[in-house]
């Protein structure tokens, strides 16, 4: 039969598993959204492009909008 110290060895061994299994589960420190797309778009053209349309829009210059479509 098995002794009592030898049980809570086993018992202990489980344990300390069980809590190893917790952490590598356990979900991460969720970022902000902002940060997880922050310098997706880097380097994208058509990125660059959408920025410069909506500046020369704020400054007034709506003739953007009327301008034929790029490819």
């Amino acid at each position: 039969m098995t002794s009592n110290s030898s049980l809570e060895e086993r018992m202990a061994a489980v344990e300390a598993a069980i809590t190893e299994i917790q952490e590598q589960i356990a979900p991460t420190q969720s970022m902000n959204w902002l940060e997880q797309i922050t310098g997706s778009f880097k380097d994208e053209p058509a990125f660059e492009e959408i920025l410069a349309l909506g500046q020369a829009i704020r400054r007034g210059d709506e003739s953007v909008l009327d301008a034929p479509e790029m490819e």
